[in-house]
């Protein structure tokens, strides 16, 4: 009972009780063969049976290998010491000089993995990618580096669970990785609430003191001289006032300048928190005396979704990032005119909270691969991909033959869609292949599978062999988003995700179709079990795609209209008839114009369960109108998201949340129940 597996040698049809097994512990039948003889990898029989069924818990497993020290994995890679900020044995933060020593090293390869429209569940992509690299750089010997997200702790602790990958492909040690990291999510957090408490204050102070009450404290006399501070004259140069001498201003320029008059109900800023918590997504504050009847109403978004978040993914530099957090667009004065964080004055302090936050963290996979995490913005309401600096410097560090692979959140159709016209139009870096991550049960569900509930057993339709469900999600969504892919002159190469109850001939007819519908290679994956070695068919069909030519092109040129924008994705990416604008969005876009942001590109805010904007539609739905009920502007991160339906941007927590399972050992000090 203390067993993890039980071999049975011999055993004919001997059934082990249940009672005699401790839960989860496996059970491998091995009956006497007279192949005693190895197959060309040097794999005996017996170990083949045992590696197909033996699985061990991730963490487990993470917790088995002992990572390289950082510092060590730096140097293998070929950081200098002094580029290094090590946050204990196994992470550390990574400075941009980088980038400035090794400019003119030509870039590596840059590879995506995307996915077919997923489960609730999650299809694999992050152990895609760590599979796929570690198959490249410890078994084809080439240079290779994984760029990931930061999970949040909102699906940690939720339904899904973390993001390290699984099984012999994961990030280690994946407790660090899937909690708080090196605290990047916590500084987008204060930074975020920062701005949101500046707000509230500010609409307080201008409606309880006069001009003259704002201006002696917003400059105040020191040592009998007043002076304005550098955000201050940017204020006072945006509002067309070329003066330096707070004592020069006259009355009106007085009262521009201290009142940003911000109209509490056009305020589009909003706290966050790192945690579902579905109770905070509408409040009311302002309640306490204190404040002076100043209530309104607003809510809290998860972290994530904040658009620092989304700065920090597609800022290039220090310098970028703090004029993108300068040009967030919290509200609009009762004039109708923008109010951004630089009018606030914020903006210099959500720098200094940021200076670190900047900086990719370097990890290891399982087999010793390095890894850059960094950002970690959702694909469903924000643009899904992990942070431009971060692929950046991962491409010159593994130089012209190396390969960089980094993950685009969600389905083809939202992450994929958004690093092709959001993240390679910030960073002008151009892909080389895509790999699309599909899975049996992923693809039984579009071709007509029943509903899956995350926390569920799986229907017995996922479980034994259908290949009618097969190919009809083949012939559906796995077809759709090969051809999503294609639109933008990029190869691409199916890796199926192989479940231990996928069987041969479901795997084959996946191949077949995928090749079939235009992919340039489809193969099988088996990482989750055998590490890198699992994946070393997928690796060299990557490698090869990548030798091609790429005809990278956009979906869409920046300066066409908006409503435009919004209708060639909904018709070319999900296959809608025509897009639905409500009042409201059309009256959004039409401000966004007169403010001069109609060349942002368009981020859509829309479920992950569909093409279509309805989760219940599997496959690749027709004859649907997409319905844009709001349109809103980051003007920091750079794009324009319009509201598909019902988005959520605060997830809650189901009935059992994965934290129930996750615990901590006092006297070894050890986690349990992270996956």
């Amino acid at each position: 009972m203390q067993a993890d597996a039980v071999v049975m040698l011999d055993s004919g049809n001997m059934d082990i009780p249940s009672t005699w097994l401790r839960p989860r512990a496996e059970i491998i039948y091995c009956a006497p063969t007279q192949e005693t003889g190895l197959d060309e990898r040097g794999t005996s029989a017996w170990e083949k049976k045992k590696e197909m069924t033996l699985y061990l818990i991730d963490l487990e497993i993470s917790r088995a290998q002992v990572a390289k020290p950082v510092d060590q994995l730096a140097t293998e890679i070929g950081l200098l010491p002094e580029e290094l900020e090590s946050y204990g044995r196994n992470k550390a933060k990574v400075r941009l000089s980088l980038l400035d020593r090794l400019h003119s090293q030509p870039d590596g390869k840059y590879v995506l993995v995307a996915g077919i429209t997923p489960t609730p569940l999650g299809e694999g992509k992050s152990t895609v990618t760590v599979g796929l690299v570690q198959a490249l750089s410890a078994h084809l010997k080439l240079n290779s580096f994984a760029c990931l997200r930061q999970p949040s702790q909102g699906p940690t602790f939720g339904v899904k669970g973390g993001a390290a990958g699984g099984g012999y492909a994961q990030v280690i040690p994946m407790e660090e990785f899937n909690l708080h990291l090196t605290g990047d999510i916590h500084a987008i957090t204060a930074a975020n609430n920062l701005v949101a408490a500046a707000i509230d204050a500010r609409i307080l102070h201008e409606a309880t003191q006069s001009d003259k009450a704002l201006f002696k404290r917003l400059v105040p006399s020191v040592n009998g001289v007043r002076k304005f501070s550098p955000i201050q004259i940017s204020r006072l140069r945006r509002l067309g006032i070329n003066k330096t001498d707070p004592e020069s201003l006259t009355s009106q320029e007085i009262s521009n300048f201290v009142r940003l008059d911000l109209d509490p109900k056009k305020i589009t800023w909003q706290r966050v928190v790192d945690t579902n918590d579905r109770f905070l997504r509408k409040i009311t504050i302002g309640q306490a005396s204190t404040e002076k009847g100043q209530i309104r109403e607003t809510g809290f978004d998860i972290a994530v979704a904040s658009e620092i978040m989304a700065i920090l993914a597609l800022a290039d530099s220090l310098e970028d990032m703090k004029n993108r957090l300068a040009r967030m667009v919290v509200g609009t004065s009762h004039s109708g005119l923008p109010v951004t964080a630089e009018d606030l004055g914020v903006s210099g302090a959500l720098a200094v909270l940021m200076k670190d936050a900047i900086k990719p963290t370097l990890m290891q996979t399982l087999e010793g691969t390095p890894v850059f995490v960094h950002a970690g913005p959702f694909a469903n309401i924000a643009h899904g991909n992990s942070s431009v600096l971060a692929d950046k410097l991962a491409l010159k560090l593994v130089g012209r033959d190396g390969f960089v692979v980094t993950e685009a959140g969600f389905g083809a159709d939202i992450g994929m869609e958004k690093f092709f016209n959001i993240k390679c139009r910030a960073s002008g870096l151009r892909p080389n292949v895509v790999v699309l991550v599909a899975t049996v049960r992923a693809l039984k569900m579009h071709g007509g599978g029943p509903h899956v509930s995350a926390g569920s057993p799986l229907p017995r339709e996922y479980i034994d062999e259908n290949l009618s469900l097969v190919a009809g999600g083949c012939q559906s969504n796995l077809k759709k988003q090969i051809q999503i892919a294609q639109q933008f002159g990029v190869p691409v190469v199916v890796a199926l995700n192989v479940f231990k109850t996928d069987t041969q001939a479901e795997i084959d007819l996946v191949c077949q179709i995928a090749r079939e519908c235009g992919a340039f290679d489809a193969l099988p994956c088996n990482h989750w079990a055998q590490g890198g070695r699992g994946s070393v068919a997928l690796a060299q069909a990557v490698k090869q795609a990548a030798s091609k030519p790429s005809n990278f092109q956009f979906l869409y040129h920046s300066e066409m209209p908006i409503v435009e924008k919004i209708r060639t994705i909904a018709q070319r990416v999900y296959g809608a008839d025509d897009i639905d604008l409500s009042l409201e969005a059309q009256t959004k876009i039409d401000y966004y114009n007169q403010q001069g942001y109609g060349s942002l590109p368009i981020c859509m805010a829309k479920t992950h369960l569909s093409l279509s904007h309805m989760p219940d539609k599997k496959g690749a739905p027709t004859g649907f109108v997409l319905p844009i009920r709001d349109v809103r502007a980051s003007v920091g991160a750079g794009f324009i998201y319009p509201l598909v339906g019902t988005m959520s941007t605060m997830p809650g927590l189901p009935t059992r949340p994965c934290f129930y399972d996750i615990d901590l050992d006092p006297a070894t000090e050890e986690i349990t129940g992270l996956f």
